[in-house]
């Protein structure tokens, strides 16, 4: 028996269409918030900031607040996350998850900015005390340590703990040979081994 197929509704249809071309949507001003909130959360980070940044006299952070702290949690962990809020609280400010993103964001580009400075300067250091030996060994130690210094970075240990989580649960996942292959297995084995540490019966 077949059901009728729900007719979707001249908003539901609307909705649909602004979620397939979200990279063509800027201002959006004029647009309810609830229908911003069925749109918005199907934005990647650029989309949502050219929305933001297109929409002049319009504060859109009751939508998208909470989306941005997701991005945050994303890029930075729910760790990092929850030690800003417990700052905000201890220190009696408030600040939207979007300015708390983009000056993490601006932070990490700069602590990367200073760590290739510092190895250029080393570098440069080495090579003018001269010796092709002592320039190699300078910059092996400094590739040695930059290597460290991103394997124990906070994203790299959220990206691995996600991917042992997701390994632990593949094999966890795995069915298990049912009672009954297992007991034929068993009876097979048993039924060979017999055979071979058995000695025939010699016939009268």
């Amino acid at each position: 028996m077949e059901f009728p197929r729900k007719v979707p509704t001249l908003v539901e249809l609307c909705l649909q269409t602004a979620i397939s071309n979200l990279r063509y949507i800027g201002d959006v001003g004029e647009v309810d918030l609830y229908l911003l909130k069925d749109i918005l959360p199907h934005c990647n980070i650029d989309q949502l900031t050219h929305i933001e940044n297109s929409t002049q006299g319009r504060d859109l952070s009751p939508v998208t607040d909470a989306l941005w702290k997701r991005f945050y949690e994303q890029q930075f962990g729910v760790e990092s996350a929850n030690t800003v809020i417990k700052r905000m609280k201890q220190k009696k400010v408030v600040f939207k998850w979007r300015q708390l993103f983009e000056a993490k964001t601006k932070e990490r580009e700069e602590a990367q900015n200073k760590m290739g400075e510092k190895l250029k300067q080393r570098y440069a250091e080495a090579q003018a005390r001269g010796g092709p030996s002592s320039m190699s060994n300078a910059k092996g130690n400094l590739m040695k340590k930059a290597k460290l210094e991103y394997l124990n970075s906070h994203e790299v240990k959220v990206h691995a703990l996600m991917r042992r989580n997701a390994s632990q649960r593949n094999s966890l996942s795995q069915p298990s040979l049912p009672c009954s292959t297992r007991q034929n297995n068993f009876l097979q084995s048993n039924s060979a081994s017999s055979s071979k540490n058995g000695k025939p019966v010699a016939r009268k």
